[in-house]
């Protein structure tokens, strides 16, 4: 009998433990600066970028920036089409933008999803993926982790990317 109510409390806390779960501060966001490189080439591109998160499943939550020149080139954006781009369409329509020439950009991710929903704490990885044609092609991932602290983070400039600050303020 005590081995029975055992598992009945055991698999109610189960059930019970993702309603448990703690949400990012409803002020916390991210401010990303991304440097997309000066490079010198007899043929040169702007670059494909796509820029998202995972979470610790990693199942895609949200795409934060995404630079293409036109919809048949996403595909050349291979991790990202595969985990989101081919199957949700919307996405791709919400956050497609040009591809941007030379410089220094802001952005930031205000810790929604792609539903909407505040995301809970924890593990996450942000991703950076820059191909460019007659050019390079650059996969980059950054484990994060999202609470009540804030944080900053440099990712080294790649071949196609410049350097990448991440802080994640709480405010």
């Amino acid at each position: 009998m005590k081995i029975k109510k055992v598992s009945y409390l055991l698999f109610g806390l189960c059930i019970a433990l993702p309603s448990w779960a703690k949400e990012i501060p409803a002020t916390a966001e991210m401010n990303i600066e991304f440097v997309v490189p000066d490079i010198q080439a007899s043929i040169y591109a702007r670059p494909y970028i796509a820029v998202w998160i995972e979470d610790k499943q990693r199942k895609p939550v949200r795409t934060i920036q995404l630079w293409v020149g036109q919809d048949e080139w996403l595909k050349d954006l291979r991790s990202w089409w595969r985990k989101v781009g081919r199957d949700d369409r919307a996405v791709v329509d919400a956050v497609t933008s040009a591809t941007r020439p030379a410089g220094k950009y802001r952005f930031s991710w205000d810790g929604l999803d792609q539903q909407g929903k505040r995301v809970e704490q924890g593990e996450y990885t942000f991703y950076v993926e820059a191909v460019r044609e007659h050019g390079g092609r650059n996969y980059l991932r950054q484990k994060i982790q999202l609470a009540e602290k804030d944080f900053e983070l440099v990712l080294e400039p790649t071949e196609e990317t410049g350097q990448i600050t991440l802080n994640y303020q709480v405010k």
